[in-house]
């Protein structure tokens, strides 16, 4: 009788902790969901997160309800770029990862998807963003090519900076400028403003979720915010949201100096943003995580305010 051949147990297909519990993901062939979860299809938040300021700068320049199609454009494109982001990062990162708990399971740090397939999977990505790239203006495409070295040295910040979380600020919020390049066809202050609140916001944001990471970021010498702040995250991160909306306020300003009283629109994000500092646990990673997702509402609020300034 001839001995069968020995096979080969197929990969553990968990999530990771931080995706979304039963989201569609779940529902796709087994074979399709490495490649879903290395696109990040299973944890949305950043796409939207990197969506919402090229919203802002649309509509604080006065390009909506007339310019809708660009927040769709907008949109398609945040979500692809985002996806082609996460699998460049976890190319370059495909070591660190495996060193930590909450990301040894990501699809290229398990071994589910090889390198070769995940390059792959990048270009095709890259593809969706250069169309909606050709769909905008000769300036707008110009400022949102300048991206384009931010994004390729992000996932080196953290090995030689305690600040990778600024450099994803300074990447994550460059739509804000395209969005307002696209409508005005120049940079003004109020663009400017808009793009560096984006900044801290995202400081903030991110030093929250680099909580998630801390000790094991300890471990594998990885450096963060979260790290180098240490026991004065908490005040730290509220410095970060009092300068968001400080900046905020000085971008609604700048785009309608004729109208004051628009900054009060900007009182439900500001709210927010100290209800976030004020839950803040530096031990509760459970918590951190929930704080952190729910900047998707403050991203909501702050585009009320932008449309508010710009119609």
């Amino acid at each position: 009788m001839e001995t069968p051949p020995l096979t080969t147990p197929e990969p553990n297909d968990r999530a990771t902790p931080d995706a979304v519990a039963g989201s569609w993901v779940e529902m796709l062939p087994r074979s399709w969901k490495p490649y879903a979860r290395l696109a990040r299809a299973d944890r949305p938040i950043g796409a939207w997160l990197l969506f919402w300021p090229c919203a802002w700068g649309t509509a604080l320049a006065g390009g909506l309800p007339q310019e809708t199609y660009l927040v769709l454009l907008f949109l398609i494109g945040s979500f692809a770029m985002r996806s082609a982001g996460c699998v460049y990062n976890d190319i370059i990162d495909r070591d660190l990862d495996a060193s930590v708990e909450r990301t040894r399971d990501r699809p290229l740090a398990s071994g589910r998807v090889s390198l070769k397939a995940a390059w792959a999977l990048l270009v095709g990505l890259s593809l969706v963003g250069l169309v909606v790239l050709l769909q905008l203006g000769g300036f707008a495409q110009l400022v949102a090519l300048g991206s384009l070295l931010l994004v390729s040295a992000y996932p080196f910040m953290k090995r030689i900076t305690w600040w990778p979380q600024a450099w994803l600020g300074l990447t994550f919020n460059w739509g804000a400028l395209v969005g307002f390049a696209a409508i005005a066809g120049d940079l003004p202050p109020a663009a400017l403003a808009l793009y560096a609140a984006g900044v801290f916001w995202t400081l903030g944001y991110d030093t929250i979720y680099a909580l998630q990471d801390i000790e094991d970021d300890a471990l594998a010498g990885i450096k963060s915010s979260a790290r180098r702040l240490g026991g004065d995250v908490r005040a730290g991160v509220a410095i970060f949201y009092a300068v968001t909306v400080v900046l905020l306020a000085a971008a609604l300003w700048f785009a309608a100096p004729e109208r004051p009283l628009v900054l009060a629109a900007l009182l439900p994000a500001a709210l927010h943003l100290l209800l976030q500092v004020r839950d803040l646990r530096c031990a509760d990673t459970a918590g951190a995580l929930r704080l952190f997702r729910s900047n998707t509402l403050t991203g909501t609020l702050v585009f009320a305010a932008c449309l508010a300034a710009g119609l």
